[in-house]
Parts: C-alpha cells; structure tokens; sequence
C-alpha cells in the first residue's frame, strides 16, 4: 500500500468530481460514500485502487497494486486540481445561482482513454440503465478482482475485450455492431491513449477515425479522460431538451438550439451542462418511461 496527501487548492467534493465517472449506482470500478471514494483503475505501471477521503481540508489517499504510484501521481489531475471553478463568473440566474450551490464541483481528468471508451460505447443508443446493466455485466465477467481490500472490480483490460467472441459480449446484453465497435477500440488501445497529449481537435479526430466512434462518444472522452471543459455532446438523445427547459422554458430543443443557449459559456460548456444535470431540471414527462430492453435475450 502506497499513501499520499493532498490539499487541493479550494473547495473539492469528491462525489460530485468523481460522480461524473460512475456508470450506474451498482458500477464495479466505483464506490462513492459521504467524504469517501474508491476507484479500480488500469494504469500504465498495471491495475491499482484508490481509497480516497475528505479530511479537515486534505485528501488523504491510499493506493494498492502494481499501478498504485502511478494512480497516486495522476491524483491531482483525476481531482481537477488545475480546474479553478473561482473563474467562472456567469451573469445573475440560475446558472450562477447552480455554481455558487456546488462550490465543490472540480472537472479533473482520467487519463485513460479506452476505459472511458468502452463504456461510453456501450451507452451508445440505450438508455442510461440499460447500459449500466450491460456493462456492470461486462465489468463481472471479463474483469478482475481489484488489489486491496475494497471488493472492486478492474476494467477488462483491452487485450482481453479485443479477443472476446461476440456471444460473450451479447449475454452482457451489448448487440453486435457496440461489440464490434469495443473490439475495434480495444485493437487500437496503445494508439488511442496517445489522445491524452494532443490538443481537442486533434484528439477527436484520433477518436473519430475508428468506425463506430462519432462526436458524441469523442466528446464523452474529452470531457472525462482528456479534461475538456468545454466539450459538448452533440447527438445525446435528452440533452438538448434538459439545456433547453433550463436555459430557456423550452420543453423540445435540438443540438443547433442547445449550443446557441450555451453559447455564453463558451470555453466551460461541459461545466454548465454538469450544473444543469446535477441540478435535474429536465422537462416534465408527457409520457411513459421506455421500456427496457436487453439484447442477451434476443
């Protein structure tokens, strides 16, 4: 066990930094507590998990496994330490009004690519529980069990998921074409990571040039691996509609619209759009929930 501490540079809350990085309240890779987090990771140096714990104004950290100096030297970036929330001076209304509620809020960065990949991969075109379920199914069959003494589970590390048949990827419920797209990214692991030192555009191009990777999934990776601030995701099926009865009373709004209400904040988009899903002002419902479905039983 390696332990490092820190004292971050103004206000942290580590569950509403880290919450942005959990894929469903029951994810393997990630535990978040009143003042506590534990996350399972991959690192270059190999797996590591990290206990984290609010502490009179420190974080005190504890990292076990192969990966664990590294995890505790990518610490500071994971927290947002260099995301300085006092900058951000937004005009009177609700959107300073929601800044000012979650002073703790730090944008931080992952560094790992393809673990931010695969899962965004698998969120593409279901609903949020589908695919928390689909790869929580991923996580338990295809991970392994996280050092220390958390219960964890690592990430399947990419050369196991690009050799992976597709039948073991449909009983996660993860049909052939998000299968093959995981498989494609994990195959091209060592160059993706590469992102990580380009600037955005670039790194969305290195993204987008592997089929099955669109804007909406490059901009998922920028906002939670590469640390982009401003980093939209255009083509999500209800963010428009959540920026749009926020910002604006409007209950429908395309990406054309979403963007010219963001439009403001240019350079910390990906920060208002947080706000605005923490605070849950989505539209009102006119009609049911949609059912859900599971591709292992098809």
């Amino acid at each position: 066990m390696r332990e490092r501490r820190l004292r971050p540079p103004g206000p942290l809350d580590l569950t509403l930094t880290l919450g942005r990085l959990r894929h469903g309240r029951q994810d393997p890779c990630l535990r978040l507590g009143s003042g506590t987090a534990w996350r399972a990771t991959r690192t270059s140096a190999g797996a590591a998990t990290l206990a984290l714990t609010a502490e009179g104004g420190e974080i005190a950290a504890q990292a076990w496994g192969p990966g664990a100096d590294a995890a505790l030297e990518q610490l500071p970036e994971l927290l947002g330490f260099d995301d300085d929330p006092t900058g951000f001076g937004p005009a009177p209304g609700l959107v300073r009004d929601l800044h000012r509620r979650r002073p703790g809020l730090r944008l931080g960065r992952t560094a790992a690519v393809v673990e931010t990949l695969v899962p965004t991969v698998v969120a593409q075109r279901v609903t949020g529980v589908e695919a928390a379920r689909s790869y929580g199914s991923l996580v338990r069959r295809h991970g392994e069990p996280a050092p220390g003494p958390c219960g964890l589970l690592v990430p399947p590390a990419p050369d196991v998921l690009a050799a992976l048949p597709y039948w073991a990827f449909h009983r996660c419920g993860i049909e052939q074409r998000r299968a093959e797209t995981i498989r494609r990214v994990a195959a091209r692991a060592s160059r993706l990571e590469a992102a990580t030192a380009l600037a955005p555009g670039e790194a969305t191009l290195l993204l987008t040039a592997v089929p099955g990777i669109g804007a909406w999934s490059a901009a998922k990776v920028a906002q939670a691996a590469l640390g982009d601030r401003d980093a939209v995701c255009v083509g999500d099926y209800n963010l428009p509609h959540l920026v749009g009865w926020a910002l604006a009373g409007e209950r429908r709004a395309t990406d054309e619209r979403m963007l010219e209400l963001l439009a403001p904040y240019q350079g910390q988009r990906a920060r208002v759009v947080r706000l605005l899903e923490l605070s849950g002002r989505y539209p009102p419902r006119r009609a049911p929930r949609a059912a859900l479905r599971s591709f292992a039983d098809w």
